[in-house]
């Protein structure tokens, strides 16, 4: 699978694909328009084997409900993932069996390597 879940609306989502020029041959989702579901997420978590690897913490509704205050397992990662778009972080780019999640700069060079290296 070659797919990337971003958002649209995020001007370091847009950047991130920009740099890394993902081919057109990648399923390109806006998970605020189509949402991401549970099989989705059950792949992503089988490349990662950690909810909270996906999971952001910049996301506006971590701070308004005080999820830093309380202690989170994977299931509760795993829900809040399904609950609301804004906690997934992103952008999430796979290819094949790797996966890159974030915008650091060490992710989206790896990234690039890994898509262009074909």
């Amino acid at each position: 699978m070659q797919k990337v879940y971003y958002l649209s609306t995020c001007d370091t989502c847009k950047k991130v694909m920009e740099e890394i020029e993902i081919p057109s041959s990648f399923i390109k989702q806006d998970i605020k328009v189509q949402g991401i579901t549970e099989e989705e997420l059950e792949q992503l978590f089988n490349l990662t084997e950690s909810y909270e690897a996906l999971f952001s913490r910049r996301a506006k509704l971590y701070q308004e409900r005080n999820l830093k205050d309380q202690e989170l397992l994977d299931e509760d990662y795993k829900n809040l993932l399904l609950e609301h778009y804004t906690f997934l972080k992103r952008p999430v780019i796979v290819n094949n069996d790797k996966i890159f999640i974030g915008s650091s700069p060490k992710t989206v060079a790896a990234a690039k390597k890994s898509i262009h290296s074909n």
